[in-house]
């Protein structure tokens, strides 16, 4: 049996790592029959409302766990525009992405969240890897799941990216020309936090962590341990102390609020390897469908997708949209921002997924 070690980033690339014993977090019993943590989430399939349906599917010999959401009155004999819902680093499709999948299924999309293969419900070991190919091919995944489900129009399919989703739904819509409108939320370039540390904090450590995966790697194979990063737990104190809007408003969304027990910040420290060798808008201007972008107005992040937003030079129909006063963690559940996300997102996928 392969032994695990945890590497603790506090805040995450931002402060020195620590080696401690990894233990099992403990969350709230989860009353919703879906385990979905959002407010509004569906307990039950009504008539004349959004349904759910928790659905399983094989994406290279590993097992997909995911939710479908079909709008009201879904009708097998007509066709339907679908949007694919990518979940953000440390989410799951229960949280935030559950959330905008079941939304937009209310205005008339079939939708699908699912967790990426070696996180949440669906399979794959070690459990926790982050490798921005399989995250991309995740999308692809959904993308052949929908694409074959009753009633969807295979020639109306947009994508949605939350976060690290965002990321990679860009990277995703480079290639694959069955994305026919491309939007993000909050876009989170993994590849450049990793590399270059939060808000390019730690560049000058990038060779030394290079190091760090590369013993981790090592060490996974002759040893059989694998080495993890990211956070295991979080104390209150620990929480009013993290200096920057992202992570403690993440402590409190993943850890207290709408916790989960499928929701880590973990990721196995060799994915490093990977990670700080990509880039989301590496090859951006690949895109040629319509790009929608969306930060908030105070996101302490709103300078990826600034940066990525002008380099999709090739993007159709390409638009910017800001959410006054909104933080990064707020546009995943606080409903003021949600709803102006929600109607944006949907007057876009109404014009582009005609």
């Amino acid at each position: 049996m392969k032994k695990i070690s945890l590497v603790v980033a506090f805040a995450m690339s931002m402060a020195e790592t620590a080696v401690v014993s990894a233990q099992s977090r403990t969350t709230t019993q989860e009353k919703n029959p879906y385990t979905l943590v959002y407010d509004g989430a569906i307990t039950g399939n009504e008539p004349g409302k959004v349904h759910i349906h928790p659905v399983t599917y094989r994406l290279n010999g590993i097992d997909i766990a995911a939710n479908v959401y079909t709008p009201a009155n879904y009708d097998e004999t007509k066709s339907y525009p679908a949007v694919v819902v990518a979940h953000p680093n440390g989410g799951i499709k229960e949280q935030t992405a559950g959330l905008y999948a079941q939304r937009l299924a209310a205005s008339g999309y079939v939708t699908i969240a699912a967790d990426a293969a070696y996180q949440g419900a669906s399979g794959g070991e070690p459990r926790h890897t982050d490798n921005p190919a399989f995250r991309t091919e995740d999308i692809r995944g959904m993308v052949d799941y929908i694409s074959r489900y009753t009633g969807v129009d295979v020639h109306r399919i947009g994508a949605l990216g939350i976060c690290g989703g965002g990321g990679y739904t860009l990277k995703a819509a480079q290639s694959d020309k069955r994305i026919k409108a491309v939007a993000t939320l909050s876009m989170f370039n993994s590849g450049e936090v990793r590399r270059n540390g939060f808000q390019n904090s730690q560049i000058g450590t990038i060779q030394e962590r290079l190091k760090l995966a590369s013993d981790a790697r090592e060490q996974e194979l002759v040893h059989g341990e694998i080495i993890y990063s990211g956070v295991a737990r979080v104390t209150d104190e620990e929480i009013a102390n993290t200096p920057t809007d992202l992570y403690r408003e993440g402590f409190i969304y993943y850890y207290r609020t709408h916790a989960h027990p499928n929701s880590t910040f973990l990721y196995t420290t060799k994915s490093l390897l990977d990670l700080m060798t990509w880039d989301a808008t590496d090859q951006i201007e690949l895109i040629d469908q319509p790009l929608l972008m969306i930060a908030g107005e105070k996101a302490d992040t709103k300078y990826m997708t600034d940066e990525a937003f002008p380099k999709a030079v090739n993007a159709k129909n390409k638009e910017l949209f800001v959410i006054p006063g909104a933080t990064h963690i707020e546009t995943y559940w606080k409903m003021e921002y949600v709803s102006k996300a929600v109607n944006k997102l949907e007057s876009f996928f109404k014009q582009n997924l005609k």
